[in-house]
């Protein structure tokens, strides 16, 4: 480790220029500690900056991409279909569906890497990042499926024959498959986006809905105790008709409750 100091400083008598026993003699006296932790954070701050980027960027690539594929398919592609399975034009629209869809979730998907940058809250960001999980994973099988999986049904060359194509019947199968998944996909990040307008809001909600179970449970624990200090059980031939004991605790209630006022097991 170095010292950061001057190269004409340092030579063979402060242990070479790779070695500095200036650095040594000092970190034992904690010169160096918050220096060091400085340049770890500003370390950690680069790498964490990288890391939403690159991620920015690669989705920015994707749907760079796709826009070509896009207007590949309108160009060249629908009318090859057209030419192999005699299906008009008009009827291939799902394949401009999934690419135009692929287009805006990826848009959607690059955007999520800078909102998750800011998102400070713990709690809210381990939510997002599974939502944002599930969404670039059901991205990426659109994707593929419109990318790869439509290649088998298109001519490799110009000699291509009808023959050497899938069936119209796998077709079929593979359109009800593309027109699936762009619907999913689609209802997936029209929830997202909502999700993120709202500041992920159901994760503060759900957060407060468990506190709140909590203390009303321990509210209902404490009158439990309180009623059964107050009321101590007797055994059953005490009791009268407007009363009766339960099973499981021989607490005495009253006829109107279908429940043990003590341990809440069931009369019946």
């Amino acid at each position: 480790r170095l010292c950061l100091g001057s190269w004409i400083e340092h030579g063979e008598r402060t242990g070479g220029f790779y070695a500095c026993n200036r650095y040594e003699s000092a970190k034992k006296e904690g010169v160096y500690d918050e220096a060091e932790a400085r340049r770890e954070r500003a370390k950690h701050s680069l790498e964490r900056y990288m890391h939403y980027y690159e991620r920015w960027a690669s989705n920015q690539t994707s749907r760079q991409k796709a826009i070509a594929d896009l207007q590949k398919a309108e160009k060249e592609q629908l009318a090859k279909l057209t030419e192999i399975y005699g299906i008009p034009e008009t009827q291939l629209k799902f394949i401009i569906e999934a690419w135009s869809q692929i287009i805006e979730c990826r848009r959607v998907l690059q955007w999520t890497y800078a909102y998750g940058y800011y998102l400070e809250d713990k709690v809210k960001s381990g939510f997002f990042e599974y939502l944002q999980g599930e969404a670039e994973s059901g991205l990426e099988r659109l994707h593929q499926c419109a990318e790869k999986d439509l290649l088998a049904f298109l001519p490799f060359s110009k000699h291509d024959t009808t023959e050497d194509h899938p069936s119209p019947a796998e077709f079929g199968e593979f359109r009800v498959k593309l027109a699936g998944l762009t619907s999913i996909t689609r209802n997936y990040f029209e929830n997202l986006v909502r999700a993120l307008e709202d500041g992920l809001e159901d994760v503060q909600c759900a957060g407060e809905a468990a506190t709140s179970s909590k203390a009303t449970n321990s509210k209902k624990a404490g009158a439990k105790g309180k009623v059964a200090k107050k009321q101590p059980s007797r055994s059953s031939s005490d009791h009268s008709d407007d009363t009766w004991p339960c099973e499981r605790c021989t607490f005495l209630n009253p006829s109107s409750a279908d429940a043990c006022t003590a341990c809440d097991k069931q009369r019946y």
